[in-house]
């Protein structure tokens, strides 16, 4: 594979020299010192200044001082001190507005696709950058094809090939946002800024409301995204990460092997995605497009505990790191990776019942087919997660909320028959061995809407997962009123289910039982010299 520059890696890896031989992409780097001081780089504010009204306070922590750091007009590092700081966006007029433009090839509810879809772009010799404006998206890499012409020639030149999918996104340029802050008297406006503090953690708050309070651990710093305003980025060591994460995706309060089997998922999640953000030189997202994460604020002993218990241990898979996919409720089946993404197949994502006896025979009784999935929606107990109230839904809207809740989601995607005025049928094609829907088509007045996976959970607003059935509702004359969506689970389904752990862990498995249970074949070990992250190429 290519080698990655040497600004990959000071951007990626600040403590690189501390740690020789691991292996991230296929590039070897160094893991001689320990694991846990690797720091990530998490965007917890993705979009500040999409909005002109957009406010960040920034505040020390009690007996500690907040460090700016910039560059003055001179061009020389500046830093000065103060216990709190406002950012406000201050947009900066163009004396001529200008066109921005670029090619998004194709749009995706999830990363995992948008990179399969990616792959595929370069095997037909297009450069490519996955990105998230609102849904993931593959791009024309912007600083290849960066003029009008060149934009044009392979737009023109993909539609002679029968490509339907690509367009051309643009909008006129008529401000800049600016990052504007004031400290002892000066107003400074600057588009990055770097913020520490002695005793590494720094408050932040969104708005003049002061919402979403938290304190993360670590430095911060404000820098451009790839969308024309900005990111505040957490860099923060990889255990203390994890400390504002575990507590907000399982619950301080769960079982204690759940907890720890969750800290290992979450652990190897992280190392996995770094790539995930590329386009905008950050790692990791704060939400649930990554996983939730609050810093410093909501830490509790228990998830501590787990974390400190299993310091540095990953999941792998052929001295690889797996794909450590986890949602709240299975419905009682997992889902293989290829029943909700495109991609490559992971072996150990595998399409099973989440039940500690035998209570469905898959093999005998497919989910692929409509009555057996119905019979299976049917049942309630047994199975792992099963008190859970999202285990089974039944959600029904009326013609009208379907038909707007499915124009909303072909305006995101662009769509050309957006919008519609009629939906006349909800039609499953194709299921998975799981049961999870792989094809549906929608039957509008404009014609046929074909989605594909995850696409049917996006479309419409009642489905909780993509393990759902569909019928219509009518009224004493017959004329369809509108849909009732029935299903199961709550989230994508591949890997350990959380609500599951938590039975499993009462049953008295430990943390190793339950992700050999989700992920069947894996290793469990800590960090080491030659486990690869992920492989690029």
């Amino acid at each position: 594979m290519k080698a990655k520059p040497r600004s990959f890696e000071r951007r990626f890896f600040p403590l690189l020299s501390a740690f020789p031989l691991l292996i991230l992409w296929g590039v070897t780097v160094s893991l001689t010192g320990k694991p846990e001081a690797l720091e990530l780089q998490v965007g917890v504010v993705q979009r500040f200044g999409d909005e002109p009204t957009d406010l960040l306070t920034l505040s020390s922590t009690e007996g500690d001082t907040l460090r700016l750091e910039f560059l003055a007009g001179n061009s020389q590092s500046q830093t000065i001190a103060t216990k709190t700081v406002k950012l406000e966006i201050k947009p900066q007029p163009q004396a001529e507005p200008y066109l921005k433009e670029w090619i998004v090839l194709s749009d995706h509810a999830t990363f995992e696709t948008a990179e399969a879809s990616a792959k595929q772009w370069r095997e037909k010799n297009i450069e490519v950058e996955i990105t998230q404006p609102a849904r993931w998206q593959v791009w024309a890499k912007r600083d290849v094809y960066s003029t009008p012409l060149l934009r044009r020639l392979l737009l023109e030149d993909l539609k002679a090939k029968g490509e339907t999918s690509p367009y051309l996104k643009s909008e006129v340029v008529k401000e800049i946002p600016q990052v504007s802050f004031a400290v002892n008297g000066y107003r400074y406006t600057r588009n990055e800024i770097e913020i520490t503090s002695a005793k590494n953690a720094v408050r932040v708050s969104e708005g003049a409301d002061g919402k979403n309070a938290y304190t993360y651990g670590g430095s911060l710093k404000i820098q451009p995204n790839a969308y024309g305003d900005f990111t505040l980025v957490n860099r923060v060591p990889l255990e203390t990460y994890l400390r504002g994460v575990v507590p907000h995706e399982i619950g301080a309060s769960s079982p204690y092997a759940s907890i720890e089997a969750q800290t290992i998922l979450a652990r190897t999640y992280a190392l996995r995605n770094l790539r995930r953000f590329k386009a905008d030189n950050y790692q990791l997202c704060a939400t649930v497009h990554c996983q939730v994460y609050r810093g410093l604020t909501g830490t509790a002993e228990s998830t501590d505990r787990a974390i400190a218990a299993t310091r540095g241990q990953v999941l792998t898979y052929n001295n690889e790191l797996i794909d450590a996919l986890y949602s709240a409720n299975s419905g009682g089946v997992t889902a293989k990776f290829n029943d909700i993404w495109d991609g490559e197949e992971r072996p150990y994502l595998q399409g099973k019942i989440d039940a500690p006896t035998a209570v469905w025979d898959l093999t005998k009784s497919p989910l692929s087919d409509e009555k057996n999935l119905r019979r299976f929606l049917s049942l309630k107990t047994g199975f792992n997660g099963s008190e859970a109230n999202l285990f089974r839904w039944d959600r029904s809207r009326t013609l009208p909320e379907v038909i707007a809740d499915f124009n909303r989601y072909l305006d995101r995607i662009q769509h050309p028959f957006n919008p519609v005025s009629r939906i006349d049928a909800i039609q499953v094609k194709e299921r998975s061995l799981s049961g999870h829907i792989l094809e549906m088509d929608v039957k509008t007045d404009k014609g046929i809407v074909q989605l594909h996976k995850t696409e049917a959970r996006s479309a419409f607003e009642p489905p909780r997962s993509s393990l759902f059935y569909v019928d219509p509702i009518l009224d004493a004359d017959k004329s369809l009123k509108g849909y009732r969506f029935v299903g199961g689970g709550f989230g994508h389904g591949a890997g350990m289910s959380q609500y599951g752990s938590y039975n499993l862990a009462k049953l008295g498995w430990t943390s190793a039982q339950i992700l050999q249970f989700y992920f069947p074949g894996t290793t469990l070990e800590p960090l080491n010299d030659s486990i690869v992250f992920y492989p690029e190429n």
